[in-house]
This record gives structure tokens, sequence and C-alpha cells, in this order.
């Protein structure tokens, strides 16, 4: 056994691009690059799943758990990976009808509300490749890594078992199709009309044995891939929230469209969710049009928010979420997000 644990994050379907001839690691599926590479190919759940399509069927952990030599891992992703990574692959069944069941020895989470990589704060639009016609989604995973490291410790070395799963369901209504999405109409923000999805791939009769004769693939159809639902707010339901989440001052979401300077308008960059801060009053909130409530109507001053922050903050340490050593940077960053937001203009 070479490891006891794994931390894989941000993974999403995909994995490694490995053991075949002319394999590159760094390939990983984008929006509008390094597609059709086999990296996000079936099977993409832990257990045993069968793909009612082409009667295949395999897990992730089928050799390893056969030869008793599994790690224990946590899957964890960002709101980005759901509409970047096709997330939804790894804990739903093939068909996208139902959700799928984990191993024992597996732990997915997912981080609502921040994209692929943990953007600037005060926020900030992308740069180059990568400007985006919002702000990116500024909330930070270092809190998150670091209690998972903690839990992944303890699971090992103590045999203390880390926090349950916890990710948008199929059975919880958390987790839709597309079209079943329900963002609320936020005045200038214009709406993904698509999520990355998977492919059934044919390199030719012998790529599994890691000969890629057929290249590009031949494309197959598509498995079902499906987004997390969100509330009145568009802040997504499933998943484990941070403060900012639980006691919002704005709305994070796992996608941001390409800014028209850049071109492909329509199209949803890569890495990057969207940050769209509440209107401040309900004179602003109805001047705009924007359906949300307001900062002034959610919140009586800042010592109420920062009272309802701390509370979701230290739910979140109870939970072994966050450790408790990092309660005081958490409280922090709730009030610098206050006073840039609820300031008076």
């Amino acid at each position: 056994m070479a490891l006891d644990g794994v931390l894989a994050h941000v993974a999403g379907a995909g994995r490694g691009s490995f053991n075949y001839r002319f394999a590159q690691p760094s390939r990983d599926a984008q929006p509008t690059q390094s597609v059709f590479f086999p990296t996000d190919i079936f099977p993409f759940t832990d257990q045993p799943e069968v793909d009612p399509l082409t009667g295949e069927k395999g897990g992730l952990l089928d050799r390893a758990q056969s030869e008793k030599v599994a790690p224990k891992i946590f899957f964890s992703y960002t709101s980005y990976e759901y509409w970047g990574r096709a997330a939804s692959l790894i804990h739903t069944t093939a068909d996208g009808k139902g959700d799928a069941t984990i191993g024992p020895n597996v732990r997915i989470y997912h981080f609502t509300g921040l994209q692929h990589y943990s953007g600037p704060f005060p926020p900030a639009r992308g740069e180059g490749s990568l400007f985006g016609q919002q702000l990116q989604s500024p909330l930070p995973v270092r809190y998150f890594w670091r209690a998972m490291i903690a839990n992944m410790k303890a699971w090992i070395s103590e045999d203390t078992a880390p926090p349950p799963s916890a990710y948008p369901t199929i059975v919880a209504h958390t987790l839709v199709t597309l079209g079943e999405f329900r963002f609320p109409r936020i005045p200038l923000v214009k709406l993904p009309s698509d999520a990355n999805t998977a492919y059934r791939l044919d390199y030719g009769p012998n790529w599994r044995e890691g000969i890629l004769s057929v290249q590009p693939p031949h494309i197959g159809k598509p498995f079902p891939v499906l987004v997390p639902q969100v509330d009145a707010d568009g802040n997504e339901l499933g998943g484990i929230h941070l403060p900012e989440i639980s006691v919002p001052l704005a709305t994070y979401t796992g996608w941001n469209l390409r800014d028209p300077s850049i071109g492909g308008a329509s199209q949803r960059l890569g890495f990057e969710g969207s940050y769209l801060p509440f209107p401040k009053n309900e004179a602003e909130r109805k001047r705009l049009g924007d359906p949300r409530k307001s900062i002034a109507e959610r919140y009586t001053d800042r010592e109420t928010y920062l009272e309802k922050f701390t509370g979701a903050a230290d739910k979140l340490i109870e939970q072994r979420w966050i450790l408790p050593e990092d309660r005081a940077l958490l409280l922090k960053r709730g009030a610098e997000e206050w006073d840039l937001l609820a300031r008076p203009q």
C-alpha cells in the first residue's frame, strides 16, 4: 500500500492523464480547450457503475479494493467543478437519474460558492483570457483545506471518522438538470447556456491497455451532467457553506461568462465563478429591479450581521469543517466584507 490517504481537490469528474502512450499529465477538460483528451472518461464513481448504453462496468477503485490497498479519500471541489469539470458524475448513476452509493473509505465535499482557485479580495475581474463579465468569487478555500488535512490525519492515525459527505443530491432536489436550474433574474447578469460534459470516447481497440490508435477519438453520446440548484438569492443549496453563504451579502456562482472584449461573450470562462453583491438598500433594489433583498432589508446594522456571521462560523468549527485557530481570521474577513459592501456611498 503506497498511500494511506488522498486529498483529491478540484478534479471534478476528471482524472490524471497517465498510463497510456503519449500521455500528458497536465491535461484537463476546460470549456474551450483541452477537449477530448482521455481525462474525463468512464468510470467516474469510486464504486462499480454500469454504462446503460454500452454495458461497460467498473469503478475507479476496483483494482485497489481487490488488492486491499485502497486509501482513504476526500474528493473535494468548488462550485466551478459542476459547471467546468462535470463533477456530478462522481456521485450520480451513469444515466443521471439517481444518486450513486459511495464507499465507506470515501468522503465527497462540495465547497459552495467557490471558484476553481480562490479569487482576490477585494474582488476583481480576471485578466487576459480570463477577463469575465463579473467579478471573480473571492471566497477562500484555505480554511477548508487546513481542516481537511487535520481530519484526514485523525482518520488515518486515530480512526476518528471525518465529517460526513456533503454535496447536492438528486433525492434532495439540490442537484438538477440545466433546464431545471432556477437562477434569479439579476439585472445585467447573463446565464450560462451549458455546462461541461463528458463523452463516450473511443481511441481505438487497444486504448484501455494504454495504446491510442485513433486520435482525435470517435465521439459518442455524452453522459448526463447535473448542476447544483440555488435558492432565491442564487446561492447553492447543497454542500458546505462558508458564513458568506449562510449569512450572505452577495450571490456567489460557479460560472462567469467571457467579457465581450475578449470574444465569445456567451461562453463560460475556465476556472472562474462570479461575485454579485446585493443592493445596499430598498431604494437601490427597486431602482435596479433586483429581485434579491437588499443588505439593509436583511440586517439591522453591522453588529447584527457580525453576530449572525459569528454563529455560522462557530457552527462550522463545531462540525470540524474549520479549525478553531482559524476563527479569528474568518471573522476578520466577515467584517471586511461588510465594510466593503454596506458602507454608505
